[in-house]
This record gives structure tokens, C-alpha cells and sequence, in this order.
């Protein structure tokens, strides 16, 4: 158990409390990968987990038991004593998942065949007759992977432990991302079921206002966010309704999509929808704040200076409330050039206005995004705690504000 005051700990829970009293034994085995086990330590922890690392002899040669160590703020098993560290740690209840990151051919052998002579195969040995869930996640050369002996092992075991598939690239099967691992056991431990059968509406993509009957003001919102978060909780299991404006993404399968052009024709949908009922409402469309006082005639081009006059349009989110008192109401505030102080502080004051229960702010403005708008940050906003998401693609940001949504309905 990690020491109360241990520097470590106060990363736990400051992106989740997913894992939250959940004990994950990680054992490292020695694989140049072994590295990336550090990353996903902190990962779990993050989001709520007690990690405890179990290192093999070429592990630690290959990564200092210490890193370990600060990592995760509990001691580091990297051999077996009179303590009995392999029951105290695997025997019946003593944790809830036995993570292997990475898992060399050696090792996956040894637990096919029931050899222990190391702290990470006695772990497993121990764990596999308990019946505590082991996830392997393998990381060898291409040509080992293929290897028959290896193949026979997986097929022993595939029905009595998991595999999270490791990528096959330059010759190698490689490790899977210690993000795209967080996801496997985030949703191991039932965590987006949450969202399953759920009646959501979501709003995405930007709206086009008519200046004449020819011309249109806009923005560049490719509608991407909207798409992803769409498609993740269909993923979910939940029942997606898409009122979908300009993008430049298809809308996913499996949601019902009411197309949409100006902001007025996506409020309409939006009122039209809630009175059916909706469990959650996830306003991320990028609606025109202001829109043109429409010319009923095109404008002639031949004028050196033409002035349009753009008049106040109402928000679609202050209305969701009014219209569907008990929905659970997710916003985005954008802004641009701001500290994180003052964008928590703009999302609070969102959320005050539409009384909103969630706020999914960030910043478009700095020259990070601008360079690789496919990527992104957000900030997950409520009235106790902001939660920063670190730049990752906008698929990855879907699923990061999906798994704050389940985490936080009531």
C-alpha cells in the first residue's frame, strides 16, 4: 500500500475517479517496452487506481526499480522473500487486475506451462489459481509472435486470461499505447456501460447564415468532436440523435441524424427533440453568435465597400433547460488566448447561464492547435473540479469527455 505522504500520490484522481479503490498489480517484463510501463502506471493512477509494480530481472536491468518506485509510490517487488510477496499481492481478493506491460514470449510460456522461477511469473502463477483477471499485452519481435509455440500458448490461454493486441510495425509486434490500455480496462470495469440505453441528442458541426440568397457567413468548425463524441457513445451503447450542421466529416453509423443548415433551423430540431425525452443533451455544434440581416435580393458585386448589419442570435443551450428541466446538459465554451484561470472561469460563468451540469471548454487560439487543429485540449468543467486532458488526437478527447459524462450522471 502506497505511504500516505508519498509526492506521487497526489497525482491520484486528477483525471478520474474511474478506478478509485481498485488495486492493479503491473508486471514488467523485460522487453524494451518496459518503459512505457511507467507511463501507464500514472495512467491508472490517475484515475484513481493503487498500482504496485512487479518487475522481472531483465526488467530491472532494462528500467531501475526506482523509477518504479517514484512513480507509483509503493515499493517495487523484484524478488520474492519470507514476506511472501507473490500471496500478498495475487492470492484470492488480494487485487483486482494483474496488468502484464510488457509481455515477452518467455513470459507468456511460463504461465502456460506453470513455471515460476521469477517474482513476475510467481505473481502469475498465484493470480491465474485465484482467479484474479490477468490482461497481457504483448510486445516481441514479428517473427517470435508467429512462432508456433507462442500461437499454442495464446490459444491455451485465450479463454482464461485477456490479450490486448499488440500492433505489427517494422517487423516487430509492438506493445500497445499505454493510453489505448487505460481504455481496456476502463472499460473492463464497467465503466461507459453507464451510457447504455441512454437517450442522447447531440448538436455538431458549425451553421451557415444566409447574408443573400447567394451568400452565406460561417465558421471553420470541421464538425470532428461533434462526430467522435457521437460515435463513442453509440459505441456505449447509448441511442444517438445527431442534429448535424456543415462539416467536413461524415456523421458516424449508427446515430439518427437530423440535418440541419442555419442556427435557427438546429434550434428548431433541438425544441422539436426534447419533447421527446433525452437523458443527456451535449450542445458541441458551433452555432453563429450573430447572424445577418438577410438581403431578400443578391448584393451587387460592383460596390467597392459593402456593410452588413448582424444582429444578436439567441443561444440554443440556455433554452435546453426550459425545454427539458431534468436533462443532464454538457456545453462547450471555446475561447482563444486565455489562461487556464480565465477559461475555467468563462466555462463557469457558461454554466451558470445555461445551467449546465458539464462544461467542456479549451482554447483554439494558441499556435498549437492552430499548427495541428486534429489534435486538441480541453478542460471537463463542473462546479467542484476542472480536469485538463493533455493534447491527444480528437478522437481520444471523444473518448476522454464520454467517460467524464458516465462517471458524472447522477
Amino acid at each position: 500500500m502506497a505511504g500516505r505522504g508519498h509526492p506521487s500520490l497526489d497525482i491520484v484522481d486528477s483525471h478520474g475517479t474511474e478506478l478509485a479503490g481498485k488495486k492493479i498489480a503491473l508486471c514488467v517484463a523485460g522487453s524494451v517496452a518496459a518503459y512505457k510501463a511507467i507511463e501507464l502506471a500514472r495512467l491508472l493512477m490517475r484515475h484513481g487506481a493503487d498500482v504496485t509494480c512487479v518487475a522481472s530481472g531483465a526488467a530491472a536491468r532494462l528500467v531501475r526499480p526506482d523509477y518504479f518506485k517514484w512513480a507509483t509510490g509503493n515499493d517495487v517487488i523484484t524478488k520474492l522473500t519470507g514476506d511472501l510477496e507473490h500471496i500478498k499481492l495475487a492470492d484470492y481478493g488480494r487485487s483486482d487486475l494483474i496488468i502484464v506491460y510488457p509481455a515477452t514470449a518467455n513470459t507468456l510460456g511460463k504461465l502456460a506451462n506453470g513455471i515460476d522461477d521469477t517474482p513476475v511469473s510467481t505473481v502469475l502463477t498465484v493470480g491465474f489459481g485465484s482467479g484474479i483477471p490477468i490482461l497481457v499485452c504483448l510486445a516481441m519481435h514479428e517473427s517470435m509472435y508467429e512462432n508456433s509455440a507462442v500461437k499454442r500458448n495464446m490459444r491455451f490461454l485465450k479463454d482464461k486470461i485477456e490479450f490486448l493486441s499488440p500492433s505489427i510495425a517494422e517487423g516487430k509486434a509492438k506493445a500497445p499505447e499505454p493510453e489505448d490500455v487505460l481504455e481496456h480496462v476502463l472499460e473492463r470495469f464497467g465503466l461507459l456501460p453507464a451510457l447504455r440505453g441512454k437517450k442522447v441528442l447531440v448538436t455538431a458541426g458549425s451553421t451557415a447564415e444566409r447574408v443573400d440568397p447567394v451568400r452565406i457567413i460561417t465558421n471553420q468548425s470541421s464538425g470532428r468532436t461533434g462526430a467522435s463524441l457521437a460515435a463513442e457513445l453509440v459505441s456505449a451503447g447509448a441511442r444517438v440523435t445527431l442534429v448535424w450542421g456543415t462539416a467536413q466529416v461524415q456523421p458516424p453509423r449508427g446515430a439518427r441524424v437530423v440535418r440541419v443548415s442555419s442556427g435557427r433551423q438546429m434550434h428548431d430540431a433541438v425544441r422539436t427533440e426534447l419533447k421527446k425525452r433525452y437523458d443527456i443533451v451535449i450542445m458541441a455544434a458551433a452555432v453563429s453568435d450573430y447572424v445577418p440581416v438577410q438581403s431578400r435580393t443578391k448584393i451587387k458585386s460592383s460596390k467597392d465597400r459593402l456593410q452588413i448589419t448582424l444582429r444578436r442570435a439567441p443561444k440554443i443551450i440556455d433554452s435546453v433547460k426550459k425545454y427539458q428541466s431534468g436533462v443532464f446538459l454538457v456545453g462547450f465554451k471555446a475561447e482563444a488566448g486565455v489562461t487556464r484561470d480565465r477559461l475555467v472561469r468563462a466555462a463557469r460563468k457558461k454554466m451558470a447561464e445555461s445551467r449546465a451540469d458539464l462544461i467542456v471548454a479549451n482554447d483554439i487560439g494558441t499556435p498549437r492547435y492552430k499548427k495541428n487543429p486534429q489534435n486538441n485540449q480541453v478542460v471537463i468543467v463542473d462546479s467542484d473540479r476542472a480536469v485538463a486532458s493533455g493534447w491527444m488526437k480528437k478522437q481520444k478527447i471523444a473518448r476522454f469527455i464520454t467517460r467524464h459524462i458516465g462517471q458524472r450522471l447522477p
